[in-house]
């Protein structure tokens, strides 16, 4: 059986057809019948145990069976435009979307370019749409998303919001002074009625004699106006030191969250910005790939038309083409995706796209050993300090919710003035007249008045109210004191990793340096010989795949490299805790 394989395949020349008329699926069974016998030889030199004829029918079934799903998933996909020929090497137009703006037309641009869309607007119709691509170099990418990040700036409005809250605080050791005034008119009505009179307290000549039953009635309208000063001033209150120095505490940790925040922008950025790269240079390989696929497609027509090389050879080239042209595609989306997370962080304006104008270059090793790494890292940290600020800040405001139990001391005073006039009409006696009194038609009074005292305050019992709110605050000071171990060992564990992958990719670069150059002098070489005829284009594949590895490899370790770099400067890299303060964009860290 083996003989006759072996001439029916060096008839056909191809998978095509078959010299000996045998259809490829028998050739396929026969082989895998046969592969089955020398699996289950005895030992060498014995003869081999012959198949029985059920055995190849069965096969032969399930390959059939195997034939036709196959065949029923093909009519699934869509049919191509122009099927493939095999005539020669074709390219199909990759998605205009993943392409974008043309690369020609990146500028370097300027300030006013980069001014984001303002805080509450959102794009308008025809802003989404691809506009032109921005060239701009890491410094630069970092320079505009210390000025634009919107995380940013919520930090910068939120160190203007505790300093606000301080300067309020600290208000509290000066007196309030306080105007105020008001005025108004009424009208009333009066009847009086005095059914025993004054007796003999008077003469009945006496202007306040007042007969039995006598009675009258009156009208009165009073326009009234009173204004003056209070201040008022506490003199004695034990929570108004630890309400400031909470205000202050809370400040500090405000100003550390910034500089926090600034040291994970920077690292966002440049892992964005370095990932960009890769993107671009991946888009450049898989380019140069399908390129090379091309010219060896065509080798392999121009050997097959020569009779060199058989069908297969062909047939595999055009797959491998077609699979470099769709690993091409995904290096595209993963480009534009790549843009468009840069183009976030930037906070650019939306018909701006961003792409990298450095080229990869790689970080020096980093300067310092892992434990001096460890060390630098928790001095001066912002992270931690923001937490010790924060717990400051819970412990003081204990004090000073713990300090409304004590007695309060405070000074008043108050000066003012007032005026009124009084109207009387419609003024009416009877039975020999009611009042005893002065009837006014019209009377205007005018006075003032002033006051100064000392007022003492003391919460005797408010039911475990105060001292269950001071518990609080003291519990929450001790879980702040939990996160700062937890964000201790967090900040050792990124050190240790971002440190060993920086060892690591240093020498898997240098490894990758050393595979690069020998699979491309053996790629060379492969081509060659498969041009010459002295080898097989499996082997010129094999080679290929092995040198697109090594280049994919290369650029991987370089970017690696790059990013654990950036990792550290994370932890280390000095940063303002001032936002007015410039913001140095420095890529490189020295002891």
């Amino acid at each position: 059986m083996s003989s006759k394989l072996g001439a029916g395949w060096g008839d056909r020349g191809s998978m095509g057809g078959s010299g000996t008329g045998r259809p490829l699926a028998s050739w396929i069974l026969a082989g895998m019948v046969l592969g089955l016998g020398l699996g289950s030889g005895p030992v060498a030199g014995q003869p081999l145990p012959a198949a029985s004829a059920g055995d190849v029918r069965r096969l032969e079934r399930r390959w059939n069976e195997l034939d036709r799903q196959i065949r029923a998933l093909e009519e699934l996909l869509p049919a191509e435009a122009e099927p493939l020929s095999g005539e020669g090497p074709t390219r199909p137009p990759l998605p205009e979307a993943l392409l974008g703006p043309a690369e020609a037309g990146a500028s370097p641009g300027t300030g006013e370019r980069f001014v984001p869309l303002p805080p509450l607007a959102l794009p308008e119709a025809g802003d989404l749409r691809p506009g032109q691509l921005q060239a701009l170099s890491l410094e630069q990418s970092l320079a505009i998303g210390f000025a634009n990040s919107p995380g940013l700036q919520a930090r910068r409005e939120a160190v203007a919001a505790a300093l606000a809250e301080l300067q309020s605080q600290m208000g509290t050791y000066w007196p309030r002074i306080s105007a105020y005034a008001n005025g108004g008119t009424d009208q009333a009505s009066t009847s009086f009625f005095s059914p025993t009179g004054t007796g003999t307290l008077f003469a009945p000549s006496n202007p306040f004699f007042i007969p039995p039953g006598g009675r009258g009635s009156l009208n009165t309208n009073t326009n009234g106006i009173a204004g003056g000063l209070e201040l008022r001033y506490a003199l004695l209150d034990f929570a108004r030191t630890p309400k400031v120095r909470a205000a202050l505490a809370r400040l500090r940790g405000s100003r550390l969250d910034y500089a926090d925040s600034l040291r994970r922008l920077q690292l966002s950025l440049s892992e964005s910005y370095y990932q960009l790269q890769r993107a671009d240079q991946l888009v450049r390989i898989r380019e140069a790939v399908v390129r090379n696929d091309l010219l060896i497609l065509q080798d392999s027509l121009d050997l097959k038309q020569a009779g060199l090389v058989p069908r297969l050879d062909v047939l595999r080239r055009q797959a491998i083409e077609a699979d470099g042209q769709e690993q091409l595609i995904a290096a595209l989306a993963e480009r534009a995706v790549a843009r468009r997370r840069l183009a976030a962080l930037l906070n650019l304006p939306p018909q701006l796209t961003p792409t990298a104008s450095d080229p990869i270059r790689l970080q020096p090793r980093w300067p310092l050993d892992l434990e001096a790494s460890l060390l630098a890292s928790y001095r001066d940290n912002p992270e931690l300090e923001a937490l010790l600020a924060t717990r400051e800040a819970l412990l003081r405001q204990k004090d000073a919710v713990a300090a409304e139990l004590l007695p309060k001391l405070s000074l008043f005073a108050s000066a003012g003035a007032g005026a009124s006039n009084a109207n009387n009409w419609n003024v009416r006696i009877a039975d020999g007249g009611c009042c005893g009194s002065t009837v006014a038609t019209s009377l205007n009074t005018y006075g003032s008045d002033w006051s100064v005292g000392l007022a003492v305050s003391w919460l005797l019992f408010d039911a475990g109210t105060t001292r269950g709110q001071a518990r609080a605050l003291a519990r929450r000071g001790a879980a702040v004191a939990q996160q700062y171990a937890a964000q201790r060992n967090d900040i050792r564990l990124r050190i240790e990793q971002a440190f060993l992958g920086h060892e690591a990719s240093l020498a898997r670069l240098v490894a990758a340096r050393r595979g690069v150059t020998a699979s491309l002098e053996a790629f060379r070489d492969a081509r060659l010989r498969y041009q010459a005829g002295l080898s097989s284009e499996l082997d010129l594949s094999n080679t290929q795949e092995r040198l697109i590895a090594s280049l994919v490899q290369r650029l991987e370790a370089t970017v690696n490299v790059n990013i654990t770099y950036a990792q550290l400067l994370r932890e280390l890299l000095p940063m303002p805790t001032d936002p007015d303060a410039a913001v140095p964009a420095r890529l490189q860290w020295s002891p």
